[in-house]
C-alpha cells in the first residue's frame, strides 16, 4: 500500500513536470532561433514559476486551515494542475502569435506563462504537503525516492517522445503534440489524485500571522542565511542553462529541432545514473558535504566543456559536456537534498523546507533571467550569438566556483546547536504568536 501510495503521489510530480519539457526543450528553441525573439524575453517568460515561487508559502499555510469539501489537499492539487495543463496548451499559440504579432503575442503569452507558473506553484506545494501527510518521517525517504525517479524518468521519455513527435516539423505539428500531450498529463492527474486522500474534518489550525513572523525570522539565522545564499548560487549556475541548452546546439551546430530536443534526455539520463549511483555508492563512501563538492566539481567541467564547444566549434566536446554537466547537476541534486534535510528540525522542518524551496525557485528564475540578458548583451556587443552563448556557461561555472568556496562554511552541528524555537524566531522578527 505505502509502494501504492508512493507511486500515486509521484503521478502528480510527472504532470507538473511533463508540461516543462516542451516548453523549455522545444519552444524556448523555437521562440529564440526560429521566431527571432530575444532570449530575453523568453527567458522572462519561462521563469514565471520561479518569480511567483512564494505563493508556495501562503497557499501551503492556507490550505492546512482551509480545507473543501473535507479535503485539505485535493482540491489545491486539482486547480494547480488544471491551471498548469490549460497554461501550457496556450503557450504555442502565444509563440505562434508573437512571430508575427509581437504585441497581442506577447500579451497572450503574458497570459499563458503566467497561468502556468501559478498553477505550477499551487499544485507543487499542496501536493508535496499531501505527501508529508501521508507518509510518516520513515516512510518519507522512499516517498521522495519514488516521486524524483518518476519524475526524471518521465522528463527523459517525454523528451524522446517529443523528439520523434516532431522531426518534421510544422506549427500545426507543434499545437498537436502540446494538445496531447496536455490530454496524457489531464489522465495521469486523475489516476494519481482521485481517491488517493482520506476525506477528514479534523484541522490543525495556523494562523498566517505566526507563519509570516517566522519566515522572516528564519534569515535572522547565520547558518540559515549562509546556506540560502549558497542554495542560490548553486542552483542558479547549474539550472539556469535550461533555457539556453537546445538554443546554443541550434546556432553553434545548426542541429534540427529533434536533435536538440534529445539534448534533455541525454542531461537527464546522465542525472538519473549519477542519483542512482549517489543514493547506492558514493553516499557510502563520502559525507554529504564532499559528494556535494564532487557535484559541483563535474557540473563546471561540464560547463567548461560546453562553452570550449562553442569556442573551438568542436560538437565532438558539446554532448559530452552536456552528460558530465546532467551527471554533476544528479550528484550535486541529491547530495544537497540531504543537507538540506539535515538543516530543519522536525518541529519546524515545514518552515526551513519552504524557505529552502523558495531559494530553489528564485534561483531557478533568476539564473535563467540572466542567461537570457547576458547572451542577448554579448550577442549585441560581439555581432556573434555563438559568443553570447559561451559568456553564459563561463559565467554558470565560475557561480559554481563561488558556492564551492562556500560550501565548507556550512556547518549542520551549528545551525542545529544554535536553532531558536519557533517562538523565539517570531520574537526576532517582532511579532508574537
Amino acid at each position: 500500500m505505502v509502494l501504492i501510495r508512493s507511486i500515486r503521489l509521484g503521478l502528480l510530480h510527472v504532470v507538473a513536470a511533463i508540461t516543462l519539457v516542451p516548453i523549455t526543450g522545444v519552444l524556448n528553441r523555437l521562440m529564440i532561433h526560429e521566431f527571432g525573439i530575444l532570449a530575453t524575453v523568453v527567458a522572462a517568460l519561462v521563469i514565471a514559476p520561479y518569480l511567483l515561487s512564494p505563493l508556495q508559502i501562503w497557499i501551503g499555510q492556507y490550505s492546512d486551515s482551509h480545507p473543501l469539501w473535507g479535503y485539505r489537499r485535493t482540491p489545491y492539487i486539482a486547480l494547480g494542475l488544471l491551471l498548469t495543463v490549460g497554461g501550457a496548451l496556450l503557450t504555442p499559440h502565444a509563440a505562434l502569435l508573437m512571430e508575427h504579432a509581437f504585441g497581442p503575442g506577447l500579451l497572450l503569452a503574458t497570459l499563458a506563462f503566467g497561468l502556468w507558473g501559478m498553477g505550477f506553484n499551487i499544485a507543487t506545494v499542496a501536493y508535496l504537503a499531501l505527501a508529508s501527510d501521508l507518509s510518516s518521517p520513515e516512510q518519507r525517504p522512499r516517498t521522495v525516492a519514488v516521486m524524483w525517479f518518476m519524475m526524471i524518468s518521465s522528463v527523459i521519455v517525454t523528451a524522446l517522445l517529443l523528439g520523434r513527435a516532431l522531426h518534421d516539423y510544422t506549427p500545426a505539428r507543434l499545437i498537436q503534440v502540446f494538445n496531447l500531450l496536455g490530454g496524457c498529463a489531464l489522465l495521469l492527474a486523475a489516476l494519481g489524485l482521485i481517491g488517493l486522500e482520506p476525506r477528514s474534518r479534523q484541522l490543525r489550525p495556523q494562523t498566517r500571522h505566526s507563519q509570516r513572523a517566522a519566515v522572516r525570522a528564519v534569515l535572522h539565522h547565520p547558518q540559515a542565511r549562509l546556506f540560502f545564499i549558497y542554495l542560490t548560487l548553486l542552483l542558479a549556475a547549474i539550472l539556469g542553462q535550461d533555457v539556453l541548452l537546445e538554443p546554443f546546439g541550434a546556432q553553434a551546430f545548426a542541429m534540427p529541432v529533434s536533435q536538440t530536443t534529445r539534448l534533455t534526455s541525454l542531461w537527464g539520463s546522465a542525472l538519473l545514473l549519477a542519483l542512482l549511483l549517489e543514493g547506492f555508492v558514493i553516499s557510502r563512501l563520502l559525507s554529504k558535504k564532499a559528494s556535494a563538492a564532487l557535484g559541483s566539481t563535474v557540473a563546471a567541467g561540464g560547463l567548461l566543456l560546453i562553452a570550449a564547444s562553442g569556442m573551438l566549434r568542436l560538437e565532438a566536446l558539446f554532448l559530452p559536456g552536456v552528460f558530465a554537466l546532467g551527471f554533476g547537476t544528479g550528484i550535486s541534486t541529491a547530495a544537497n537534498l540531504a543537507l538540506m534535510l539535515d538543516m530543519t528540525l522536525p518541529e519546524q522542518a515545514g518552515l526551513f523546507i519552504g524557505a529552502w524551496g523558495v531559494a530553489d525557485a528564485l534561483a531557478r528564475g533568476m539564473g535563467m533571467l540572466l542567461a537570457g540578458v547576458v547572451r542577448d548583451l554579448v550577442t549585441a556587443l560581439t555581432g556573434n550569438a555563438t559568443d553570447g552563448y559561451v559568456m553564459v556557461f563561463l559565467l554558470e561555472a565560475g557561480l559554481l566556483a563561488i558556492s564551492l568556496a562556500l560550501l565548507p562554511r556550512l556547518d549542520v552541528r551549528a545551525f542545529r546547536t544554535r536553532q531558536p524555537t519557533l517562538a523565539e524566531l517570531a520574537a526576532l522578527s517582532g511579532e508574537t504568536l
